[in-house]
């Protein structure tokens, strides 16, 4: 385990997109050659346990613009097919500093 190792998960960029139950992150990470490539995951805790379950996927810039291109098409699909209610969610903290969620239920997408 050399220094190349950890440079192979060298994280450039980050993004913590927080919906409902659920929080994803889009991170952008760099190989050993130096090249990005993008890491989408899910994280949701499971009630039971309280434990953190994710779901990774590894999107390589070759493959970016037929992925948005899927991911576009898909969307509207079920945009142009169901009415799409999304739930907005504001995060404040309680006494003791931890995060809490207010719900707001915003119709428009």
């Amino acid at each position: 385990m050399g220094e190349f190792d950890n440079k192979e998960r060298e994280e450039v960029f980050s993004k913590k997109v927080r919906a409902g139950k659920r929080t994803y992150f889009f991170d952008v990470k760099a190989t050993r050659s130096g090249d990005y490539y993008l890491t989408l995951t899910e994280s949701k805790k499971r009630l039971e346990d309280g434990v953190f379950v994710k779901h990774k996927i590894f999107l390589y810039k070759e493959d970016f613009e037929k992925f948005a291109e899927g991911l576009n098409e898909t969307v509207d699909y079920i945009k142009n097919h169901q009415e799409v209610v999304e739930k907005r969610y504001e995060y404040s903290e309680n006494q003791d500093g931890v995060p809490s969620r207010i719900q707001n239920d915003d119709f428009s997408f």
